[in-house]
C-alpha cells in the first residue's frame, strides 16, 4: 500500500506547481507595468561582464517572489483551514509544525524580504550608488537572520552537534552558534553568485532541494519533506518562465532566501556537511569568485576571463544555453553522490 506521506508530498508538491504557474502572468504583468527591471552593472569596471550580460538589462526581476509567496500561502491556507475550521482534509495537508517546518519557512520568508527590499530599490536606482542595500549592511541583515535560527537551534531544539560523514557526530557546544551562522550566510551568498543566467539557479536549486527532500522523508521528517516539495513545486513553475531565454529575474528576494532555506534544512537534517556535495556548483561558483578576488588583489593579475566561473565558460565562447544545463547535470549527479553518502555514513 502506497505510503500516506508519499501522497502528501507528492499532492502538495504539483498544487504548488499549478498554483505558481497560474500566479506567474499576474506577477509578471505587474512586474512589466511597474518596469521593476534589472540592472547591469556598466561603470567600467567589469567590461567582459557588462557586454555578456548587456541584453538582459531591464528584464524584470523579483521572480522569486513566486517561490516564497507561494510557500507562504499553501502552508498558511491548510494550517489556517484545520485550526480554525477543523476540515479533516487539511489537516491530512497541513504541514506547518513547530518542530519540523515553523522555523524553516520563518526563516526563508524573513530573508526573502530582505532581499525583496534590495531589489525593490536597485530596480528604483535607490539606496547605496543607486544599485540597493549597502552590501556591509546587507551582510548583518541576514546574520541577523541566521542568528536567530541559530539561537532556536541550540537554546530551543538542543542541537550541538553535528555529523561528520565517514566519522560519526562531533559536539561544538557553543561553537555550534557561530558555526551556524556562518554556514547560512555562507550558502546564501553561493546561492545569490550562481543566479547569473537563465535558468541557472532555479535548476541547480531545485535538485539540491530534492535531495534533502529525500534525505528529510528518510528521516521521518514527513512535514519538512512536504515543505521541500512545494518549494521544489514552486520552483519549477519558475524554471517554466526563467529558463532562455528569461521572461523574468530570480533577484535577491529568491536567491538569498533559497540559499537561507538549504543551509537551514541541512542542519535540521543533521547533514550540513553535505551541502558542499549536494550544493556542489554552488561551491564551485563561491569559490571561483573569492579565488579571483585573492588573485587580483595579492597577484595583480585575473584567473578567470570574468567571475563566477559561469561567467567564464561564456566568455570563452560557450552559448548560455550550454553552460546552464552542463551544470545542471553536474549538480543532479553531485545530489546523487550526497544522498548516497548519507545512506552509507
Amino acid at each position: 500500500m502506497v505510503d500516506s506521506s508519499l501522497i502528501k508530498i507528492f499532492t502538495l508538491s504539483s498544487l504548488s506547481f499549478i498554483a505558481a504557474f497560474g500566479i506567474t502572468p499576474l506577477l509578471t504583468a505587474y512586474l512589466y507595468r511597474n518596469k521593476f527591471g534589472k540592472q547591469i552593472r556598466n561603470d567600467g569596471s567589469t567590461p567582459l561582464y557588462s557586454k555578456l550580460h548587456a541584453g538582459k538589462e531591464g528584464t524584470p526581476t523579483m521572480g522569486g517572489v513566486l517561490v516564497w509567496g507561494t510557500t507562504l500561502i499553501i502552508a498558511l491556507f491548510f494550517w489556517v483551514a484545520q485550526e480554525f475550521f477543523s476540515w479533516s482534509w487539511a489537516e491530512k495537508m497541513n504541514f506547518l509544525t513547530r518542530k519540523e517546518t515553523l522555523l524553516p519557512l520563518g526563516a526563508f520568508v524573513g530573508a526573502s524580504l530582505v532581499g525583496l527590499v534590495d531589489d525593490w530599490l536597485d530596480t528604483r536606482h535607490m539606496g547605496h550608488n543607486g544599485r540597493g542595500l549597502r552590501f556591509r549592511f546587507k551582510v548583518w541583515l541576514y546574520v541577523l537572520v541566521a542568528a536567530i535560527g541559530a539561537w532556536w537551534f541550540y537554546y530551543k531544539l538542543g542541537f550541538s552537534s553535528i555529523h561528520i560523514p565517514f566519522h560519526g557526530a562531533i559536539d561544538l557546544g557553543w561553537l555550534y552558534i557561530p558555526f551556524f551562522i556562518c554556514t547560512v550566510v555562507a550558502t546564501s551568498f553561493a546561492v545569490n553568485q550562481t543566479d547569473g543566467l537563465d535558468g541557472l539557479a532555479g535548476g541547480i536549486l531545485s535538485l539540491a532541494f530534492f535531495g534533502f527532500a529525500l534525505i528529510a522523508f528518510i528521516q521521518g521528517k514527513n512535514d519538512l519533506a512536504a515543505l521541500l516539495g512545494v518549494v521544489c513545486g514552486s520552483l519549477l513553475a519558475f524554471l517554466w518562465f526563467n529558463v532562455h531565454p528569461a521572461r523574468f529575474f530570480m533577484g535577491d528576494t529568491g536567491s538569498m532566501g533559497m540559499g537561507v532555506l538549504l543551509a537551514v534544512v541541512a542542519f535540521l537534517t543533521n547533514t550540513v556537511l553535505l551541502i558542499p556535495i549536494i550544493g556542489f556548483m554552488f561551491l564551485i561558483e563561491a569559490l571561483s569568485t573569492l579565488l579571483q578576488l585573492f588573485s587580483k588583489k595579492f597577484l595583480g593579475r585575473k584567473i578567470f576571463l570574468s567571475s563566477p566561473i559561469h561567467n567564464h565558460f561564456q566568455a570563452i565562447g560557450w552559448p548560455e544555453t550550454k553552460v546552464t544545463m552542463r551544470f545542471w547535470i553536474i549538480s543532479a549527479v553531485m545530489s546523487i553522490v550526497g544522498v548516497i553518502i548519507y545512506f552509507v555514513t
